[in-house]
């Protein structure tokens, strides 16, 4: 049996990006000079000039450029990855030295996730740096690295559908990369490729795979608007940049539970959120992880506690029920890893009778088998975790409605109906007036 060690104590340095400077463009137009018009003749009547003629019709606007072609996986990423890279609005002419890159790693553009096909482009971007662009240096994501305000690659692979949008049936996938620089605070590269489904593996990493709930959380949010609808000069969006010393933090902590260290993930997850900027989603779901594998399990049930706190403060919470196939019966598993279904909702309970506010239980379903019997089902399981809820705090009773989804609004929508996809089948818990 091995002795617990005292947590390591980590300070967070008091860092702030360089101002942003915006980039001021201004067109001048000169009028084209007037026509003279003739003068009369002699002995004629004077008339008055005739009217101009009309000015001509505008040309029509140019039809907007097509999107890229849907490429093969590997295809689609080393192009994007070379247009990144390539195209760098980074000196690279000597006697300028090498730049440092450092990889937060890339997620999905709807739900945050890491999965085994993003961490694969991570891992061939990589690679590709280090054969063919020596102006970079590629270094470990860390709080040491970060401090040293290098170019940070982030990255969203993100399903959609054939018009190229976030809804329905995802038929490809869309990858957005972009440098940022942390010296200027700017963007200085983007990259975007689409890519075929064949032969991607979608499969959540371990820790995202456990990880018992979802939330629009605004370190998340910081990453994906970096990212996507930017262009190269574009700031750094200060949700993301005012959140990476933690973000390194939590990359550690998360590298460490998906490895079965749970004790040092513990301890990771205790010390970035003692920081205001660490205080995510990701850290009170690794708090409540570690601490549910470590046995703890009055730590656990205080993580999982605040973990609900912070979504219904952010006024959605999206839980990860599993049901039983086709039914509105939650499934009893076994292991360490069974979700102990009573205990969140013994939380969920607590922690809304403690507001004042009403809340919207809706269920969700996976875009698998007609509509209507997707949204009858997804109604029953809102019903059922609404009663589960109200046994545990009766007074809740006049508070709550439900409403059932079925898959209008998936937010991976593969329809694999397995781990990769277990947001789709979710309970969400939406904050509203009374």
């Amino acid at each position: 049996m091995n002795t617990p060690q005292a947590p390591r104590q980590r300070r967070f340095p008091r860092w702030l990006p360089a101002p942003l400077s915006a980039l001021l463009l201004a067109a001048c137009a000169s009028a084209p000079a007037p026509q003279a018009v003739p003068p009369a003749q002699e002995n004629q009547p004077v008339t008055t000039a005739p009217a101009p003629a009309p000015a001509a019709a505008p040309a029509p606007a140019a039809a907007p450029a097509a999107p890229p072609p849907v490429l093969p996986y590997d295809e689609a990423v080393l192009s994007a990855a070379n247009n990144l890279l390539g195209k760098s609005l980074l000196p690279s002419e000597p006697p300028h030295p090498r730049h440092t890159i450092v990889i937060d790693p890339l997620i999905d553009g709807m739900t945050g996730l890491q999965s085994k096909a993003t961490q694969a482009m991570g891992a061939r971007i990589v690679q590709l740096i280090r054969e063919h662009y020596p102006q970079y240096e590629v270094q470990p994501f860390t709080a040491a690295n970060v401090q040293k305000s290098p170019v940070v690659l982030i990255g969203t692979f993100t399903g959609v559908n054939k018009d190229r949008k976030t809804e329905g049936k995802r038929e490809a996938f869309r990858i957005c990369l972009a440098l940022a620089d942390l010296k200027t605070g700017k963007l200085v590269s983007k990259g975007l490729a689409f890519a075929q489904p064949d032969g991607v593996d979608v499969t959540p990493l371990t820790y995202f795979r456990d990880t018992p709930a979802w939330t629009e959380d605004p370190a998340t949010l910081g990453y994906i608007r970096t990212c996507q609808g930017t262009r190269a000069g574009d700031p750094i969006s200060p949700l993301y940049i005012n959140r990476i010393v933690a973000a390194s933090l939590i990359s550690e902590a998360i590298d460490a539970y998906d490895a079965g260290r749970f004790k040092e993930a513990r301890d990771l997850y205790e010390t970035v959120l003692q920081s205001p900027e660490g205080q995510q989603l990701r850290s009170y779901s690794g708090l409540y992880l570690a601490n549910w594998r470590l046995g703890r399990k009055q730590e656990a049930i205080k993580a999982f506690g605040q973990l609900v706190d912070y979504g219904l403060e952010n006024k959605r919470l999206g839980v990860k029920f599993l049901f039983r196939s086709g039914s509105a019966v939650l499934a009893n598993e076994t292991g360490p890893t069974a979700n102990p279904y009573q205990l969140w909702l013994m939380e969920l309970a607590s922690q809304a009778s403690k507001r004042q506010s009403c809340m919207e239980v809706t269920g969700h379903a996976s875009p698998t088998g007609p509509e209507p019997v997707n949204e009858r089902l997804s109604q029953l399981r809102a019903d059922h975790i609404k009663r589960q809820i109200e046994r545990a705090a009766p007074a809740l009773s006049k508070r709550l409605i439900t409403s059932g989804v079925g898959s209008r609004e998936t937010l991976v929508g593969n329809g694999h109906d397995d781990a990769s996809d277990a947001l789709d089948r979710r309970v969400e818990f939406k904050v509203i007036g009374c």
